[in-house]
């Protein structure tokens, strides 16, 4: 276990941090140490990007969060071999660098800078869901449990060993755009405590299991909803993951629609025979259900082709979907 003595001044921590990450999962961490009253020593995010029709530069969460604080930023194109961003780490000289979803693979140059390790929070309960989606991957395959794991960072893929975890259930209905918030909130109270552990030497250190599972980058091809060999539950965790990524998609007279959002009911008798797809009820106070493999689809929340999303009542108040046709 690494030891690290460190007696907490009046005015917050002595240990010395550089923190690495970028989206709001990873500023929600950030914040909680600011808070805390741990010493950023620098913030490394990714280059701002251009977003949206006017192509207009974008920074970070991380970033706005640093510059609203005043924290040093760094913003490198790549970390390796980049021999001036890795002296400039070294001249920091951090007792710890936190990782949290900053999107770049460290070499074992930056992994080996700080005195007491690099710490990563991860959106998972390791050695589940190894890999760059984890909180996706739990809400596709319809988990019942997830959690939050704060490791020590090796050169392999979420292979560190383990310092803390906290396990949180996952709801009948639940996103996975809330399950990133909630998890976010989470991974940055267990940073502090894990930061607690390694100022007071008490930091546990435990080598994970062998029984591992990935959770690889999400594709646009795994967004179309497969109505013949996908049953209502598989269908309602396909469009809860992909919410609000890109959303599950299927197609009607040629038409794309999105779901954002859906229920699964019981399949009455006199329906069973029908094609999977097919549109059993289409109208604006009763809604829109589609057959599935084993269930009715409800829809709940749409979208058309070219339109913003909106409740399934308001969309068929203006859009017509004939009962008996077939999503494909």
């Amino acid at each position: 276990m690494l030891s690290l003595k460190i007696i907490v001044n009046q005015g917050g921590s002595k240990l010395r941090i550089v923190f690495m990450g970028t989206p709001d999962f990873a500023k929600e961490s950030l914040e909680a140490i600011f808070n805390a009253g741990y010493d950023i020593e620098a913030v490394v995010t990714n280059p701002d990007k251009p977003k949206g029709r006017g192509m207009k530069m974008i920074a970070s969460p991380v970033k706005e969060f640093a510059i609203e604080k005043n924290l040093k930023i760094y913003q490198p194109v790549k970390v390796r071999n980049n021999v001036e961003f890795i002296d400039e780490l070294k001249k920091i000289n951090p007792d710890v660098i936190c990782v949290v979803a900053y999107g770049k693979i460290l070499p074992k140059e930056i992994l080996e800078i700080a005195k007491c390790g690099c710490i990563n929070v991860h959106g998972s309960l390791l050695p589940q869901y190894r890999g760059a989606a984890p909180i996706q991957w739990a809400v596709l395959n319809g988990d019942k449990t997830t959690g939050i794991t704060t490791m020590y960072m090796d050169e392999g893929m979420d292979t560190g060993d383990i310092i803390l975890k906290r396990k949180v259930e996952i709801g009948e209905n639940e996103t996975t755009g809330e399950l990133w918030d909630k998890l976010s909130k989470i991974g940055g109270e267990l940073l502090v405590e894990t930061l607690k552990n390694i100022e007071n030497g008490t930091a546990p250190r435990e080598k994970q299991g062998e029984n591992f599972t990935m959770a690889p980058m999400l594709n646009k091809d795994m967004a179309k909803i497969n109505w013949e060999d996908k049953n209502s539950e598989e269908i309602k965790n396909l469009v809860r993951g992909l919410n609000p990524i890109m959303g599950a998609y299927s197609f009607i007279d040629n038409k794309k629609v999105k779901f954002w959002k859906v229920e699964k009911l019981e399949l009455p008798l006199d329906k069973q025979t029908l094609k999977n797809g097919t549109v059993i009820i289409s109208d604006s106070k009763q809604g829109l259900q589609i057959k599935a493999k084993d269930g009715i689809i409800n829809v709940i929340e749409i979208q058309g082709e070219n339109a913003r999303k909106m409740g399934i009542g308001d969309y068929l108040r203006g859009n017509n979907i004939e009962v008996g046709k077939v999503f494909e």
